[in-house]
């Protein structure tokens, strides 16, 4: 049985994440110590505990140390079923990081699977549901799978609630993925979600784009959407030839809506001048699939500590070794 120190590298609920997607992939079992040892709150919260149950039922698993609060785990994975499943974290947390923990074990094999996933869809500290969409799905869909997502309702952090569905037809193996380059600009948005809060909101934070960016008008959009709660994101999106960027900001109580875009803005800032083409984020999301593909390579800014202790994980469950170096172009990681 392979075991892992929740406490490694960031010490965050993607190694636990990580260990459950592969462990359904490999057909190995583990046993993970300090979960989320390195954050505030240590152990299980709800979404961990959804990303559990998930992984269990798609892997019919036997679970140990399932529970509220658990720094401790062993998790035995049985035979992964495809079909029709539906998982609710039952309050503001991710459910995007649900559907990552069972996402890989699903897009490889014969049998299609549909999934339902209610919770939060724009939580700080998680990839947006937009993200998915518009920048991690479609390099997904490039190595062979076809994966569909529609949002039904957004969840805002407090009150969550939102809800998404994703059709998956698996492909036995996956092709490699090689991004050395951004490509040609091919459009650019930005768009201002508000969720019971006045338009205004939205308005400030569009203005910040357009004089600090340059933006023009017809790039920038208010959306009102469906939420159980009040809520607001601005996202903003950069559409390039070879890859899509997207970069989000959320709305707090008490934060100016200028400084929730100024934030944002930066971000962008630092991605065009780094000349890169994947961003931080997008690099931790292509960590599996180039895994699963046994090979592929790609080109990004400097390595997060996420990045790199998602790297010692995967390595852990498949006989691999990331390669990266450091170049004027910025760091390249490969395999195979």
């Amino acid at each position: 049985m392979i075991t892992i120190d929740g406490s490694f590298g960031e010490g965050g609920g993607q190694i636990l994440r990580t260990s459950l997607a592969l462990s359904l992939v490999t057909g190995q079992a583990f046993r993970i110590l300090n979960i989320r040892a390195g954050r505030s709150k240590p152990g299980l919260l709800r979404q961990h505990l959804t990303a559990v149950e998930a992984a269990a039922k798609v892997g019919d698993a036997a679970v140990d140390g399932a529970t509220l609060g658990s720094k401790e785990l062993v998790f035995k994975p049985g035979k992964v079923t495809p079909g029709d499943y539906r998982f609710a974290v039952g309050t503001a947390g991710s459910a995007t990081l649900v559907l990552q923990t069972v996402l890989p074990a699903l897009i490889i094999g014969k049998e299609a699977s549909r999934l339902t996933l209610e919770g939060g869809t724009h939580n700080p500290h998680a990839p947006p549901f937009d993200f998915l969409e518009r920048a991690f799905l479609p390099l997904l869909c490039k190595t062979g799978p076809q994966i569909n997502v529609k949002i039904e309702r957004h969840g805002f952090f407090p009150a969550g609630g939102g809800r998404f569905t994703v059709e998956i037809k698996p492909i036995e193996k996956l092709t490699p993925l090689r991004i050395d380059a951004r490509g040609e600009n091919k459009g650019r948005s930005a768009r201002a979600f508000i969720a019971n809060l006045s338009s205004g909101v939205a308005n400030r934070e569009l203005k910040v784009v357009s004089e600090k960016l340059g933006w023009p008008r017809e790039c920038l959009h208010v959306e009102e959407v469906e939420s159980n709660g009040p809520g607001n994101a601005i996202i903003l999106e950069l559409a390039l030839e070879h890859v899509t960027e997207v970069f989000t900001g959320f709305g707090e109580r008490g934060v100016l809506a200028e400084t929730v875009a100024e934030n944002v803005v930066q971000e962008v800032r630092e991605y065009l001048a780094s000349g890169v083409p994947v961003g931080e984020h997008l690099s931790d999301q292509l960590l599996i699939p180039m895994a699963l593909a046994g090979s592929g390579s790609f080109v990004t800014a400097k390595l997060s500590r996420h990045t790199r202790t998602n790297m010692v994980v995967i390595s852990k469950f498949m006989p691999i070794a990331f390669r990266t170096e450091q170049t004027e172009k910025g760091s390249i990681v490969s395999l195979g």
